[in-house]
């Protein structure tokens, strides 16, 4: 009989509603890395327990196409079909097989472990993580073509269509588009979850649209209830591997794509709760509200609480509560809940696009090369710093790079409960993400580059986690950068900051993933006002006079583009 049936019966659905609806979780998988689609047929490999499995992607149940042969298919990584042929990747080895007798024949192996691969015709692509290159082979010569620069720094997965070369990085969280000829990436874009672990195309019979579906595995946390322990809750670990639709929009003439977004519901308030009763007067509590970006979008907004109205503060909204005054034992609780959708946006720039740009205008250079936040620009350490980090460089974008490298060399994470200056930072060797911002944003400024702190929050990145409520730990800052002719550019604190000294990730390098929220871009996110005067941190202390509650809700996915 043979082993490979195409034919199973799947409910009756149409292709559209088959595929690309929702995420796919296969029954009993552990690691799922390669997989790949035999018409509306989705194939994939458990790579701990050698399973070559075959899912309905409306049911989630699984089929294992390889019962005999388990055995050498375990730590399999890759696999492509083309034809009849199945062609698999394990340790150093590339390996080919009849679909029907799934017996491995080997092709080729290599100096380092090969882990994704991708066929075309007679032209083989296998990715190594080691020598972070794809190398292109000959099916018939079993010779090496030529090769091609790996786009990221993780473990890369592969497939392939018509024109383009698709790579998911495991560690970059980021699925490139690469020209199949010349291994030039034409976009890239950041995957939903983290981890990516396969990619396949998959194409609609009816329309002949193609679509991405890209592959998760990990580990995440979790509660067990044990009842032999006391208490009987505690924490362990379990697989989590799954696929979902990749959905993207590249926007080639601005040099971004969007990928996969939710509809979020987000509500910020304020209890007051001071911790030594205080009598201020005629008090404006400002606290601003979401912007508006290329991948964030403010639906609606309402206030929770009291009353606000909204002012224009450098093109940011801001929510404005009116107290005539707050007196001892006075206690309130205001803020806002908002309606937001969000997605991954990711920049592709390259130095050579940024060669011949214009001067920084004259207003920037008054307000974003300056030291107005405590950064420390004038201190010996600071100051050699920004020099070491750039060195001999004057293209920005390289500049920008050199110093991001340099201060995750120089620094590791490290949560305080308040925010040092850069000096102090730079000597201690930790810091926060606020205090990775502050040595940021001090380093670029002395050499020339506009840059701001942009941020607040990041919604729990669960989005299967769907119409419950969720708590983010803490706050999250982040900064932009400005690249005359361009625009702003964002680029995270410290996350990219995975330690020792690189190669460093650049997912968070031009790109923020959909749970970042901005919230009042290139102004202060809470001021506090007493008969019209600014009130500073020396005079009252918002942290000591209410407590912050921050809730986010994932509605939905939004639907592809």
């Amino acid at each position: 009989m043979n082993k490979f049936n195409m034919n199973v019966a799947l409910p009756s659905l149409t292709t559209s509603q088959m595929f690309g609806q929702r995420t796919i979780r296969p029954v009993s998988a552990a690691t799922i890395r390669g997989i790949t689609f035999i018409k509306d047929t989705l194939i994939a490999i458990d790579s701990t327990k050698g399973h070559l499995l075959q899912i309905d992607p409306i049911s989630d149940n699984s089929k294992i196409l390889n019962p005999h042969q388990v055995k050498e298919f375990t730590d399999v990584t890759g696999i492509a079909v083309w034809q009849d042929t199945l062609w698999v990747t394990r340790g150093h080895s590339v390996y080919l097989c009849n679909l029907n007798s799934l017996g491995l024949e080997h092709f080729v192996t290599l100096p380092y472990p090969a882990y994704g691969i991708a066929v075309w015709e007679s032209t083989i692509y296998v990715s190594c993580q080691k020598s972070r290159e794809i190398l292109i082979f000959n099916r018939d010569t079993r010779k090496e073509i030529t090769r091609f620069y790996a786009p990221g720094v993780g473990e890369e997965n592969l497939t392939v269509n018509q024109e383009h070369l698709w790579v998911c990085d495991d560690i970059e969280q980021t699925v490139y588009c690469l020209d199949r000829a010349t291994g030039e990436v034409k976009f890239n874009v950041l995957t939903p979850f983290d981890s990516p672990s396969g990619i396949a195309i998959h194409t609609n019979a009816e329309t002949g649209k193609e679509s991405i579906f890209v592959a998760y595995a990990s580990e995440e946390a979790y509660i067990r209830d044990n009842p032999n322990a006391d208490p009987s809750h505690e924490l362990t670990y379990r697989d989590r591997t799954f696929i979902h639709p990749l959905h993207y929009h590249w926007q080639r003439d601005e040099r971004y794509a969007l990928s996969n977004g939710y509809l979020l519901e987000m509500s910020y308030v304020e209890e007051i709760a001071p911790l030594e009763e205080i009598y201020l007067p005629e008090v404006e509590w400002r606290i601003a509200l979401p912007s508006d970006t290329k991948r964030q979008k403010l639906r609606s907004v309402e206030p929770i609480g009291m009353p606000f109205t909204e002012e224009i503060i450098d093109g940011q909204r801001v929510a404005v509560f009116k107290f005539d005054a707050l007196t001892p034992g006075e206690r309130h609780i205001f803020g806002w809940k908002a309606v937001l959708e969000v997605r991954g946006i990711k920049y592709r720039l390259t130095p050579t696009d940024l060669e011949n740009i214009p001067e920084l205008p004259g207003e920037f250079q008054s307000r974003y090369l300056v030291d107005d936040d405590d950064l420390a620009m004038d201190t010996t350490i600071v100051r050699r710093a920004a020099r070491d980090a750039v060195g001999t460089e004057t293209n920005l974008l390289r500049k920008m790079y050199h110093i991001r490298n340099y201060v995750y060399d120089q620094l590791s994470y490290g949560i305080k409960p308040y925010i040092d200056t850069p000096d102090i930072v730079l000597e201690r060797g930790v810091g926060s993400c606020g205090e990775y911002v502050g040595v940021l944003l001090g380093l670029c400024r002395l050499n020339g580059i506009a840059c701001r702190t942009v941020g607040r929050y990041k919604c729990p990145p669960y989005p299967e986690h769907q119409r419950v409520p969720l708590q983010p730990d803490f706050n999250h800052v982040w900064l932009e950068f400005y690249a005359p002719g361009f625009g702003w550019l964002p680029m995270e604190s410290n996350p990219d900051d995975l330690g020792g000294y690189g190669p460093h990730p650049t997912r968070f390098f031009m790109g923020l993933a959909w749970y970042h929220v901005e919230i009042g871009k290139g102004i202060s996110f809470e001021t506090l006002t007493s008969k019209g005067v600014k009130l500073t941190k020396e005079d009252v202390s918002i942290g000591e006079l209410a407590i912050n509650h921050i809730r986010f809700t994932i509605l939905e996915e939004l639907p592809d583009f």
